[in-house]
Parts: structure tokens; C-alpha cells; sequence
């Protein structure tokens, strides 16, 4: 049995042409979406992947206001940038970019901004929304889960479903989301990771209707952890050595694709897959943001 692919490229490039349509929309109505990006210091994975954020704004006619700062910043300083984001009316969405230099709280400024452009769903007041099933902004990375979930047909409602991974940015909130009353949902899920017995979990995942794996260790899900027709989400992207890749490295995930794919009935690739809804999923809460203002 060969796998669906479930193609994160593909829906993420869908959902951006109907949030163009919906940023021309609001455009007619005086408004134009702007998302706020902060980025400090030099780190160039971050550059990169704030780079990306900031095209996919431009190509959808979202406005950014992007904001580049040494990593020799104080946390006052940066604090004060948050701030004037969160004053200026031009900007619904705030993004600072993480992880940060030592000698700044990250906690500290996700707090700081504000819980109405809060697109990254960081906030405590976004996550206790998010808990309590209350209208929120949804972190991103969960929420494109979700999205590949419904767009590729998967019942959630009454499914086994195995969370491999505890961390607040995936592994905590799509455990949640997935629990929630809401469509995709209403599953019956359980959280594994680095301090779960192997042979426990192990016991999980081979009665498991659908594996979303978020460890951040390639081979984490193997095929003989599995039954025949789990759907497997892997959020994991692992930078591996490879000789015959000009650039001498390749992109794999959490889970072994090569043997899954032959077990599974649907599996995201890696790269592909959860990776392209991240972004998408900003933007998504960035024109909510401006949608939210017109309705105010």
C-alpha cells in the first residue's frame, strides 16, 4: 500500500490565493493587512525564515513593516519596539522572531504584545482562549495541522490519536486543538515524549489512527511502531549530511518516510509538508486581525 502524500505546498498555495481575495476585499474597504516582524540579530535561520514570511506577505498585498535589530539590543529597547507596533494601527499582526539572545525574556516580550495582534497565538491570553475553545488566534504550526487534516479528509471525531512531542509551540496545542469539540477534532488524544518507556510508547502509536510526530529527532516513528493505515503528520525538519546534494546536506523529519510511506494511508513529506502551512497560517491570522478591526 503506497501512501497518500498530503501536500502542504500544494493547500498552502491554495489558501493564499483565497487570502489575496480577501485582502483585496478589505483593500476596497480602506483597509490593508500589515504584519509587524522584528528580528534581532544575525542567526541565519531566522533571517531566512523571516525572509520568507516577508515575500509571502508582499505576494499576497499584505503590508510589513519589517523591523531588523543587532543582538546586541537591550530587552528595554526591544520592549519599546513592541510597543510602538502595538500603537500603530497600520500594523494587525505582530511576529517577533525567536529564539532570542540570552540576555533577553522571550517570555517577557511575547507578553508584551498585544493580545489582539498576537498572530503567532503565543500570548498566555491567546493559549487560555485556545484551552477553553474560546475565538483566538491558533499558533501556526498546529493549526496547519488541522488544516491538512480536514483539507485531506481525515476523521478525527472518535480517532486514536498520538502526539509524539510536549513542546508549546506544537506538541501541547495541537494536543488540544484536537481534543476540542470543533471539526477536526473531538479525538481521543495521547501525549508522548522524551521521558515516555519505549515500550509504553510503543503500545501507542501501534493502536494509533493518526501520529502527529514533533520530537525533533529524525527516526523517532518508524514502520514497525505502526498499523497498516495510520495517518502520519510529521512536523520534524532534521538537517542531515548527504554527499551527493550539492549543497552537502539534505531535509528529513521526525519519522522514517521511506518505510512509512508504504504502511500509512497518508504521510506529509519532509520538506512539503506541515512546513509551507506554518507560514500560511500566519498570514491566515493576519487578515483575521485586519477583519477583526473592520468589524470593530
Amino acid at each position: 500500500m503506497a501512501a497518500e502524500l498530503m501536500d502542504g505546498k500544494l493547500l498552502a498555495q491554495e489558501m493564499k490565493e483565497e487570502l489575496k481575495a480577501q485582502v483585496e476585499e478589505l483593500k476596497s474597504k480602506g483597509i490593508t493587512p500589515g504584519l509587524g516582524v522584528i528580528l534581532v540579530g544575525d542567526n541565519p535561520a531566522s533571517k531566512s525564515y523571516v525572509t520568507s514570511k516577508e515575500k509571502a506577505c508582499e505576494r499576497i498585498g499584505i503590508f510589513s513593516d519589517d523591523t531588523r535589530l543587532p543582538d546586541t539590543i537591550t530587552e528595554e529597547e526591544l520592549l519599546s519596539h513592541v510597543d510602538r507596533m502595538n500603537r500603530d494601527d497600520k500594523i494587525h499582526g505582530i511576529l517577533v522572531q525567536l529564539p532570542l539572545p540570552k540576555h533577553i525574556d522571550e517570555d517577557k516580550i511575547i507578553n508584551a504584545i498585544s493580545p489582539d495582534k498576537d498572530v503567532d497565538g503565543f500570548h498566555p491570553v491567546s493559549v487560555g482562549r485556545m484551552v477553553l475553545g474560546q475565538e483566538t488566534f491558533l499558533p501556526c504550526t498546529p493549526h496547519g495541522c488541522l488544516k491538512l487534516l480536514e483539507r485531506y479528509d481525515v476523521e478525527t471525531e472518535g480517532a486514536e490519536v498520538v502526539v509524539i512531542g510536549r513542546s508549546n509551540i506544537v506538541g501541547k496545542p495541537v494536543a488540544n486543538l484536537l481534543m476540542r469539540k470543533d471539526k477536526p477534532g473531538n479525538s481521543t488524544v495521547t501525549v508522548c515524549h522524551t521521558r515516555t518507556k519505549k515500550e509504553d510508547l510503543l503500545t501507542h502509536t501501534k493502536k494509533a489512527d493518526i501520529i502527529i510526530v514533533a520530537s525533533g529527532f529524525p527516526n523517532t516513528l518508524t514502520a514497525d511502531m505502526v498499523k497498516d493505515g495510520v495517518v502520519v503528520i510529521d512536523v520534524g525538519i532534521n538537517r542531515v549530511e548527504d554527499a551527493s546534494r550539492e549543497r552537502g546536506y539534505r531535509l528529513i523529519g521526525d519519522a522514517d518516510f521511506d518505510s512509512l510511506k508504504e504502511k500509512c494511508s497518508k504521510i506529509t513529506p519532509v520538506p512539503g509538508g506541515v512546513g509551507p502551512m506554518t507560514i500560511t497560517m500566519l498570514l491566515f491570522n493576519t487578515v483575521q486581525s485586519a477583519r477583526n478591526r473592520l468589524s470593530k
